[in-house]
């Protein structure tokens, strides 16, 4: 494996599981109520802002995947779409890590 593709692998993870202790720590403070913490998202214009961010990016990044997964002919970068549910942080970097692993003669 490549340095890159190592790279790309440990942000996927480090992606990951960051932002999920975050959230976890959210949910034991506050139970588990899902639209509490979609208040909390909007409570200013800051965090406000950075959700439509990561919302757009999400989007994006989705759009991407497919459309560069179709065009390459590579049925498992698509797995990279299921993982914007975990966080951008964590799809972007499984895509290019995806993306980035050698192919075979034969597929190509």
């Amino acid at each position: 494996m490549t340095p890159l593709r190592m790279i790309f692998l440990a942000l996927a993870i480090w992606g990951a599981i960051h932002p999920m202790y975050y959230f976890l720590s959210w949910y034991f403070a506050n139970g588990q109520d899902f639209m509490g913490m979609i208040d909390a998202w909007y409570v200013n214009d800051s965090t406000t802002g950075l959700v439509w961010d990561l919302t757009i990016a999400a989007i994006a990044l989705a759009i991407w995947i497919v459309a560069d997964s179709i065009a390459r002919r590579d049925w498992l970068g698509p797995v990279a779409v299921l993982a914007i549910g975990i966080g951008v942080s964590c799809a972007l970097p499984l895509y290019l890590f995806l993306r980035s692993r050698p192919r075979d003669a034969s597929t190509a």
